[in-house]
Formats: structure tokens, sequence, C-alpha cells
């Protein structure tokens, strides 16, 4: 299909052409490097020129700014740019950081420039889906050609259910939202969607009012602000990384005092020190999860919810009460099988009962399970409602980083250390 015959076709009818035809891979990297290499080139390029320049696209890639917004400023951008080129400054002289920044700014605006002008003429256009009260987000998009967008409305009546598939058949690469209901069931397909590299921005319910984030975070259609929802496509390689090297090194400071209480509880408790229950570990991947066995038997351990206490040792007591029991996983989180944070893993049977009756319980497997999380340092385990811990697991997975993984971290072992709660 011709950009003239999508432009013109009816909202509501998604165009079915391929979607290579339809979008672009983001130009800003290009521009940036072209930038960089320009100005290491000028000052003299070297081993630490070249660290600078690469820490600089690091910068820039961690704050966002390789998104194509909708609406692009290079004005509003000036802040993180100045703030990418001073971060990794001993690399470089403040000559060369100057150099660098006017570039990035010039370069950029050139290129937003460039982009505006390709989409009114239509050559560069992608098609939007829009969801919810949108009729006068359509008809801006309409009326201003420059925002490179071709108007689809999500069909009325249609499930949120297969958003994802709408978008993944018709190669939409951006999702605009505003006030749309079943809110669960659209929270939860717009997850999905996002988890296909999909750009989606919502429609403040006020839009009318100042919003207390900054304009480089920001997108707009003709006055009306969108906020883009966070990508978390670095997430699985960084937090797996951050896993094995802490994971290793608290395996080799903890691993003596596992085999002394492995060893007290084969001598009190008898044949096996450990017990292994199948959980589900994230994306519906199931694991054999490994503990110190603290009970002299368990009836039915996969479908009982209660822990029936009076069969536990006072051995196992002790260690359920000072979480020391979990220690073995930490060889589940060095096989990844685990992560150090992340939502509570539970067994198979509880997953297909919660996830039934508990809106977004199954969206919290998006992330790998870990030994502890956000819901379990906020005191959210035993017999806690498990819409909260469904509520703070998936707000651990929208805002993660390895810093917020740090802080669940420092407050595990603050709980251990008082004995008021922790990973369980």
């Amino acid at each position: 299909m011709t950009t003239e015959t999508l432009r013109s076709a009816p909202v509501g009818v998604v165009s079915s052409a391929p979607p290579a035809q339809l979008a672009r891979p983001s130009p800003l990297p290009a521009i940036d490097v072209l930038a960089l290499a320009v100005a290491v080139g000028i000052a003299g390029f070297g081993w630490l020129s070249a660290g600078y320049a690469l820490a600089v696209l690091t910068v820039l890639a961690w704050q966002g700014m390789y998104r194509v917004r909708i609406t692009p400023r290079v004005a509003d951008e000036v802040p993180r740019l100045l703030v990418a080129v001073a971060i990794p400054l001993p690399l470089a002289s403040s000559g060369t950081a100057l150099l660098a920044a006017g570039l990035l700014i010039t370069l950029r605006g050139v290129g937003y420039r460039a982009l505006c002008a390709a989409r009114a003429s239509g050559r560069l256009v992608e098609p939007a889906l829009l969801v919810g009260d949108v009729a006068e987000l359509a008809k801006l998009v309409r009326e201003h050609p420059e925002l490179g967008l071709v108007p689809r409305e999500f069909p009325d009546g249609m499930p949120p259910a297969e958003l994802a598939e709408l978008v993944a058949r018709h190669g939409i690469r951006r999702v605009l939202v505003r006030s749309a209901e079943p809110r669960d069931e659209l929270v939860s397909a717009l997850r999905t969607v996002r988890e296909l590299g999909v750009d989606v921005c919502m429609v403040p319910s006020l839009p009318e009012l100042g919003l207390a984030v900054p304009r480089a975070s920001l997108d707009e259609v003709w006055g009306i602000p969108l906020i883009p929802l966070r990508g978390r496509r670095l997430a699985g390689p960084v937090k797996r990384a951050f896993d094995v090297v802490l994971g290793t090194v608290l395996l080799i400071v903890f691993g003596p005092l596992l085999l002394v209480l492995a060893v007290a509880v084969r001598l009190r408790n008898g044949r096996p020190a450990l017990f292994r229950q199948l959980r589900v570990t994230g994306a519906g991947r199931q694991a054999s999860i490994i503990k110190l066995r603290t009970l002299d038997e368990h009836p039915d351990p996969d479908t009982r919810w209660d822990v029936p206490i009076r069969l536990s040792t006072p051995l196992g007591r002790w260690l359920r009460a000072t979480h020391l029991d979990e220690l073995p996983r930490l060889l589940n989180v060095v096989r990844g099988q685990l992560s150090l944070v992340g939502p509570r893993p539970e067994r198979p049977h509880f997953v297909a009962r919660f996830s039934a009756d508990i809106p977004q319980y199954r969206d919290r497997h998006r992330m790998p399970a870990g030994i502890t999380g956000w819901a379990q340092v906020h005191g959210l385990h035993g017999d806690s409602s498990l819409a909260d811990r469904a509520r703070f697991d998936n707000q651990y997975i929208e805002y993660w980083s390895p810093w917020l993984d740090l802080v669940i971290l420092a407050r595990t072992v603050r709980a251990l250390a008082s004995r008021r709660g922790g990973a369980r």
C-alpha cells in the first residue's frame, strides 16, 4: 500500500502494509555518533577520547534519549545533552566536551527539521493506534501531517486482550491511550504491547495541568501532552549480570554457613537436608527451587497453602524465623533460575488459581522471580493480601533499576537483622 493510500484510509481500518514501509529505525544514534566522531577527531583521537565518546552514548541511552518523539524539540533536550557530555568529563578536556555538546545540539536540530519535513511531505509516516476517548486526538493528528502519524482507532467492543495481536499483525509502532476501559484488562494488554517494542504513550487525565516530568521525557500532539511508558529492553541482561556477580559473591561468603546448617539439618532431621519444590519463576518458566528442610513432613506440599507449623522441628522453626532456610536459593540465582530481587516464586497450582481471580496477578511473572522483593520488604508475605502483593510486584517491574534492587536488598538485610520480615 502506498503512503497516499494509507493516509486516505478511513479511521478504524488498520493498514496491512509491511511494517518496514511504515516505520524507520531511530536516526538519533547515528546522528550522535557522527557528532561525537567529529568532536573526537578535532580534539585528537585516542583511547581516552574514544572511551569518552562511548560513555556519552551510554549516558544518552540510559536517559532514554534515543526515542524519536512525535513532536521533537532539541531545546527540550539541551539539559540532558549537557549532562551526558559532563558525566564522563574526566576522560576528555573541557574543550572536547563543549565541542561535543555543540555538535550534538546542532546535528540533532538539523535532523529534527529534516524529520518533520519528511513527515509533512508524506515520505515518512507510520500508523498510530488510538485507544479510548481519542476523537479529539485523532482529529489533531489528521490536521497535522508534520507529526508523521496515520490515526487508527481501536475498534469499539474489541476486547483489550486482542490489542497485542492487532499491533503485531499490522506493524503498529505507536499506541496512544486516553481514558480507556476496562482498566485491568487494558493495563495487561498494554504491558504486552510494550514488550513488542511498541512506543506507548498515555494522555494525562487532566492534560491542562503541568506535570512534574522533564519536558525531554514528555511528548505531545499539538499541545496535548503525552507521557511515554518506560521501556525495559535492557532490564534482562543488566539484571542477570547483577545477579551473577552479587549472587556468586554472596554464595562464597555464606557458603561455609550454608554447609554447617545443612549438616545440622541432616543430623537433626535426617535425609534429605534440602527441600525441593517446583515453582513458577517468570515468563511461564518453572524450576525446582531449593531451601533447607524445616519440616519433618509436609502433606500436599504443592497444593496446600498454609504451613503446618506443628510438623516443624525446633531447628526448623529457628531457620524459618531467621530466614536462613532460604540460603540455598543462592544456587538457583547463580544457575539463572531465580533473581536476587523479584516477585515471590509461587507453586504452579496457585499461580493458575490466583491468575484467574486476582487482577494483574499474571503480569507479575514478566520478570524473573526473586529471593526477596518489593512486596516482601513492605511486609507482604505469608497470609497478606495477594492483590497488594501483585500491586507492589508490578510496581517494582514497571520502575525497575539496579538502584532499586540495591535498595530492596538493603531493606531486606535490615528486616532480617530486626527479625521483622524479609524474603518469604
